[in-house]
């Protein structure tokens, strides 16, 4: 029977070798001795070709340009987390923080006030106070009775100008101006209102187990604890903080607060998204508010 030889492939004498075992036989260390030298011959010229050195620092700049630009256009396609788009409901917002310098006549009360509840207590008070007449009429004198109507108007209109001035808004303060504009939020976007006008939102697949909706309680009064209007009151808080760091940019405490209320925000409206399924309530408030797709997706960092 012939003796057998076990022959290796010429490929494994060049690597296998190399990668775990150092050769013994002298051909071997020849070869291995060799490509030691190669590979280190062209790992020097590698580190010291300076025209090499230029191409990998020419791809490594065009590559973090082209991330910077890409950045870029993401973030513009997802727009800005904190500044809303000027919707109607956002220009009212903003004339209404914003102090005017004219005195001027619009309809814009503080305490609570709306121009038709004025009227009429100013209109009672007059009637209230007016001078009475002499029921004898055969010694009453009329010069005496015409010159206390008139001292009672003059009176009347001073009292007007001095209420007029109390109450109009140009003479508040920011939290005057911040307490009408969550009084705002709450009448435009509370479900007392939104409830009469969108439709509800699309229904959820149900199993046989489920017991189905159930009857809610009829609601008693304004709506001031939903998720649209806490979002609405924290976009009038943020736009104000915002407009204040505008002039103020050293100071940190209220950028760290401004921080604050956009991620408490992302919040609610990451919850408003998921309970109502993208329907019409959400639609509805991402459209008053002018917010885009950064003021809930993704990671904000301002």
């Amino acid at each position: 029977m012939p003796l057998r030889f076990s022959i290796q492939p010429s490929t494994k004498a060049l690597t296998g070798a190399f990668a775990g075992q150092r050769p013994t036989s002298a051909s071997s260390l020849t070869t291995y001795a060799v490509t030691r030298a190669a590979s280190s011959k062209a790992s020097t010229q590698k580190r010291t070709d300076f025209f090499r050195i230029a191409q990998a620092r020419q791809r490594k700049a065009a590559n973090l340009s082209r991330q910077k630009v890409l950045q870029t256009e993401r973030e513009a396609s997802l727009g800005d987390p904190v500044k809303s788009e000027p919707t109607p409901f956002i220009q009212e917002i903003e004339s209404t923080q914003k102090v005017s310098q004219t005195r001027t006549t619009e309809n814009k009360l503080n305490f609570y006030l709306n121009p038709s509840e004025l009227t009429s207590a100013l209109s009672f008070s007059k009637d209230l106070s007016e001078p009475l007449q002499n029921p004898d009429r055969d010694t009453a004198d009329p010069q005496i009775e015409k010159e206390a109507l008139e001292q009672h108007e003059r009176a009347h209109k001073n009292a007007q100008e001095a209420i007029q001035r109390i109450v109009n808004l140009n003479n508040g303060n920011t939290k005057d101006r911040m307490r009408l504009n969550i009084q705002k939020c709450i009448e435009q976007l509370g479900r007392h209102h939104t409830d009469s006008v969108l439709p509800p939102k699309p229904a959820s697949l149900q199993n046989d187990m489920s017991t189905g909706n159930l009857e809610k309680a009829v609601r008693v009064g304004p709506d001031t604890g939903s998720p649209e209007v806490q979002a609405a009151i924290l976009t009038v808080k943020i736009m104000n903080l915002s407009r204040h760091l505008q002039t103020a940019n050293k100071d940190k405490h209220n950028k760290r607060n401004l921080q604050i209320l956009v991620h408490k925000r992302q919040k609610l409206l990451q919850y408003l998204r998921r309970k109502e399924r993208g329907g019409p309530r959400w639609q509805n408030l991402m459209q008053t508010l002018g917010l885009s797709e950064a003021s809930w997706k993704g990671e904000i960092a301002i």
